[in-house]
């Protein structure tokens, strides 16, 4: 079958003109025609092709050209006009992951009924569990699949600073570029996503529950056509942009002290695997429980999600919330804050970004 090709009808009144414009930014004349009166001219430049035609009965249209040399080869101009009205916007071809500034605020995110659950990337549904995202340094979702079986995901990679997904409840069947077979991520269990690591969902459990962190929170998806997983080598110490792909397995992990008195927590590797971007403990409190400690931190964004269980949240300056299972707070840095009660079941998934700060008790 012989391959198609696409053209972008773009009128002309002045074809000469409008070649000769066409000419300077990249494009070259492939056909023209009539030859005693020409009215169409195509011309190729930039990984597409145009149809320049006199007879056009169509509004300019807009062109965005995308290159990495603006500053070079259109001193720095972010838009063109074109003599026929065809405007042309410049923007870079290579995605720069944005770096907003943390807009620092206490949030606490009530699990209700009445809570929006949108249809996202390949049927998946989304719960913001930080609304605000702070000023789009970070997005926190609350993401489920209520029907299991083989998902509509391709392989694909996203251009990001720091991924975390975190399984809930349920498991979730992946496979990651380098990482070896695909293998079951069960609840308790969690994986990072480096940036621009190739990767795949293949299928899941019926009610299948993640937490999915990401930072900051606007980022690019990129699907890779090409690729095939598994890759044929297994390279697991692989470094992709500064961070290694880590699987915590929660029945691997052992329990230690936590930063905060009357707690034990389970260490991802995460912290170590990340290069201090960020850190991912499951904490828990140690019976008989105690602790009336008024705290604060100085982590520029510190993210906790309560599994199970309950706790109560005593914050400088706020009423006190009771914390229930499915849902999450954000405490600012240098804000007093304490957990005077808890159930005895409680578990609390904490993503802090760096992965190294310190907790001042007061």
């Amino acid at each position: 079958m012989t391959k198609s090709k696409i053209q972008v009808l773009v009128p002309s009144k002045d074809l000469v003109e409008d070649m000769a414009y066409f000419q300077g930014i990249g494009f070259r004349l492939d056909n023209i025609f009539p030859d005693d009166s020409p009215a169409v001219a195509v011309m190729s430049g930039h990984d597409i092709q145009i149809r320049l035609d006199k007879e056009a009965q169509c509004p300019p249209p807009i062109l965005c050209l995308l290159t990495d040399d603006q500053a070079q080869v259109f001193q720095n101009q972010n838009e063109l006009l074109a003599p026929n009205g065809t405007r042309i916007k410049i923007l870079p071809k290579t995605y720069q992951v944005p770096q907003p500034a943390t807009q620092h605020t206490f949030e606490v995110r009530q699990l209700q009924d009445k809570d929006p659950w949108i249809i996202g990337r390949a049927g998946m549904l989304y719960r913001d569990l930080i609304p605000n995202r702070l000023g789009g340094s970070i997005m926190a979702s609350h993401i489920r699949i209520p029907e299991g079986g083989p998902v509509p995901d391709m392989v694909h990679y996203h251009t990001i600073g720091f991924q975390l997904i975190f399984c809930y409840k349920g498991w979730v069947r992946l496979v990651y570029e380098d990482q070896g077979e695909p293998f079951i991520l069960g609840a308790g269990d969690c994986v990072t996503q480096p940036p621009e690591i190739r990767h795949r969902v293949l299928e899941s459990s019926d009610n299948l529950e993640v937490i999915e962190i990401g930072v900051p929170a606007e980022h690019m998806t990129t699907i890779d056509h090409d690729l095939e997983l598994p890759t044929k080598e297994y390279r697991p110490n692989r470094v992709f942009q500064g961070q290694r792909f880590c699987h915590h397995k929660s029945k691997e992990a052992k329990w230690q002290n936590w930063r905060i008195n009357g707690f034990e927590c389970r260490d991802t590797g995460i912290n170590e695997a990340t290069n201090g971007i960020a850190s991912v403990q499951v904490a828990r409190p140690v019976k008989p429980f105690s602790s009336q400690q008024l705290i604060s931190h100085d982590a520029d964004i510190l993210f906790a999600f309560v599994m199970e269980g309950n706790l109560e949240l005593e914050v400088e300056g706020h009423k006190s919330h009771l914390i229930k299972k499915g849902e999450a707070f954000v405490i600012p840095p240098n804000l007093n804050y304490k957990i005077p009660v808890v159930s005895e079941d409680l578990e609390v998934l904490e993503v802090s970004l760096p992965g190294n700060f310190n907790t001042k008790i007061h």
